[in-house]
């Protein structure tokens, strides 16, 4: 059975830009982010991933903490964010193959040492 796959544009029209979609999605995928991480995933600047990140935390969909000297984001556990989760997470299985795996498979912890 073929998978199914969806294109990213209407995704766009819902959150209103291609960024905001992005930092959403790499929220669900990942659980947790930071704008330079997000800003260096997807090509976009610093500044469109600060004020993506700035604008759902005033919309009360994420909340940020200080780690070190880093701003870390996350999406807030509440009805509202639990249902935009499972859709988020729909849209991440049918995203094309060759989109999940550029932006949403990468690497999170380092080689074990010693590994080649």
């Amino acid at each position: 059975m073929a998978r199914l796959q969806i294109s990213e544009r209407p995704l766009i029209g819902i959150f209103g830009s291609q960024s905001a979609c992005q930092v959403l999605l790499y929220l669900e995928n990942y659980d947790k982010g930071y704008a330079s991480e997000i800003a260096r995933t997807f090509g976009i600047s610093l500044n469109q991933a600060q004020n993506q990140l700035r604008r759902f935390e005033d919309a009360g969909l994420l909340v940020s903490r200080g780690e070190g000297n880093t701003r870390m984001y996350y999406i807030r556990k509440s009805p509202v964010t639990d249902a935009l989760r499972r859709f988020l997470q729909e849209v991440l299985e049918m995203l094309p193959s060759e989109t999940a795996e550029k932006y949403f498979r990468q690497r999170r912890r380092p080689r074990r040492f010693g590994k080649r």
